[in-house]
């Protein structure tokens, strides 16, 4: 019997270790260190239904609340709070958006999670900033935990997952 157990131990721990690593988010990494698959929350979803946003809808965001119209920024690893430039549905300009940065990948990866309009309460949503030509590619010189972006501005798009 111990024999038939000896060749399984391995086993679980070869499974167990080649799993998606976890943030404490819940967020899986990819093996690039770049955020996994995630779920859209239900109360996001239904907010985003409320709201009338849907998948695409995009507006402009200075992607650092504290880094406004800076040629060049430096994302750090964990939250963001970024504003947005046009509206995005009836989220008015200047709605501040809150997510979280990962930067362990080849490029910056944005996720918002929550919108603040300047007269309202906050809502649960889901959007991702995004720039084409790979312009979320971080600087050569960016040192690990953080992204050096060429511009401050990128698009906030409206998700209904996070892929």
């Amino acid at each position: 019997m111990p024999t038939r157990r000896a060749p399984l131990l391995p086993s679980v721990i070869l499974l167990v270790t080649s799993s998606a690593c976890t943030t404490a988010g819940g967020v899986s990494l990819r093996s690039d260190g770049s955020p996994g698959m995630q779920a859209c929350p239900e109360k996001a979803l239904e907010a985003m239904r409320y709201l009338k946003l849907h998948v695409g809808d995009a507006a402009l965001v200075e992607l650092d609340a504290n880094q406004m119209r800076s040629r060049r920024i430096t994302l750090y690893d964990g939250p963001i709070e970024s504003v947005l430039m046009r509206d995005l549905g009836p989220l008015e300009t200047t709605t501040r958006l809150y997510g979280e940065v990962w930067t362990s990948g080849p490029q910056a990866v944005v996720r918002y999670y929550k919108a603040h309009p300047p007269d309202g309460d906050e809502v649960p949503i889901c959007a991702v900033a995004r720039l084409s030509e790979d312009q979320m590619r971080k600087r050569p010189e960016s040192k690990p935990g953080t992204a050096i972006l060429d511009g401050s501005v990128a698009s906030a798009v409206v998700v209904n997952a996070f892929r």
